[in-house]
């Protein structure tokens, strides 16, 4: 069985409106880019662009780029981050192009990102710009407005079925009644959906999928359930060790060995975390009970959008550890079906994120690289 590898794709490189007026005139997140710097010895920030430069994606010459690269890197098909906000949408461009031009001629799919749009960037998660707010006819016009991209013959399918994934479910009051609604407005214009959610640490519910009405589940790497785990594994890792000192030794410990924040006293840290530690951790984990699409990641570091602190970062990525992590990722993965056959990679270009699979300067081409070389080692294994 052959394995789709899907990049998850975010559609911000290009000036709106909203922006201009949250974030000053022209913005796009390669102005949070290029102002990262490294912040301890061997910290690789700035993540600078390397074959497609500074890009704006309002250009189609990009996009095909895009998707040339992605195509000769085996990658089946990108995933784009939708923005809806009760009808409202923001960063629909670049998407709602290649729908209506019909080009790149290359697979896609949707991700509702369905949560609040605020300031978190700057340390103020309270400020929110734009909220969700949930209701039955907001949930019937919003899938009526998606009908004709999954009618789009490059469309990402199972079984025939569009799928079309959701961020974090557990934002969303009466889940099971939005679902019921995405199905049966589908059936209206004769489309059975393939509905999945994002399995996170943050922001996905704890049950299975199958109760709530989805059909399967995307682990969201790296900040996924697996991480839930790991973190509590380190956590109590720590505790055992630190149980017996006093607060003020403590405080004093956790300072000088930087260890995880759930011993950290006063302003927001960053977090570090050990990327080759925690894929080891993730390869060895049990299988969730029920459907649910592998995913990977080639690096995280949202250093250069949290500048006020609190940011995750995971060291000692590379492109070794993408392809080592890929390819036990599709050797373990036990497809239901020919067509249930996705590994899900985060991102294709979250450059802010310092989680690319887009060359950079760095390391070039050398992240498409693992994940087609993994892609090949795992199914000779399967």
């Amino acid at each position: 069985m052959k394995i789709r590898p899907i990049a998850i794709y975010l559609p911000q490189f290009h000036p709106i409106a909203e922006n201009d007026a949250w974030w000053g005139k022209g913005f796009t997140e390669w102005r949070n880019v290029v102002k990262a710097r490294p912040k301890f010895k061997g910290h690789y920030q700035p993540h600078l662009p390397a074959d497609l430069g500074f890009y704006d994606l309002r250009l189609p010459e990009v996009r095909e780029e895009q998707a040339r690269l992605a195509r000769e890197h085996g990658i089946h098909g990108f995933c784009y981050y939708h923005y809806w906000f009760n009808g409202k949408r923001l960063l629909e461009r670049p998407f709602e192009e290649v729908f209506q031009s019909g080009k790149p001629d290359f697979p896609f799919m949707l991700a509702w990102a369905n949560e609040n749009w605020n300031r978190a960037w700057s340390g103020d998660e309270n400020d929110v710009m734009l909220a969700q707010d949930y209701n039955q006819e907001d949930h019937v016009a919003h899938i009526n407005t998606l009908i004709p991209y999954f009618k789009d013959p490059r469309y990402i399918r199972v079984d025939g079925k569009p799928v079309f994934a959701i961020y974090k479910d557990d934002h969303i009051e009466d889940l099971e009644g939005m679902i019921r609604i995405f199905r049966e407005e589908a059936r209206k214009s004769g489309l059975e959906l393939y509905l999945c959610r994002f399995d996170r640490r943050l922001g996905s519910r704890l049950d299975a999928p199958e109760v709530v009405g989805f059909d399967a589940a995307i682990e969201f790497q790296p900040l996924s359930r697996s991480f839930a785990d790991y973190t509590r594994l380190q956590n109590r890792r720590f505790g055992r060790r630190l149980v017996n000192l006093g607060r003020r030794i403590l405080d004093k410990a956790v300072r000088a060995l930087r260890l995880s924040s759930v011993f950290q006293t006063g302003p927001a840290r960053d977090i570090k975390h050990d990327l080759k530690d925690f894929v080891n951790f993730d390869i060895s984990r049990p299988k969730d009970p029920y459907t649910v699409f592998p995913g990977v990641s080639p690096m995280w570091d949202n250093s250069s959008r949290r500048t006020q602190g609190s940011a995750t970062i995971f060291t000692n990525s590379s492109p070794e550890l993408l392809r080592h992590w890929v390819e036990k990722k599709v050797a373990g993965f036990e497809a239901p079906s020919p067509d249930e056959n996705f590994l899900f990679i985060n991102a294709w270009n979250e450059w802010a994120e310092g989680n690319h699979l887009e060359p950079c300067e760095k390391y070039h081409d050398q992240f498409l690289k693992a994940v087609s070389e993994g892609v090949e080692a795992g199914s000779r294994t399967r």
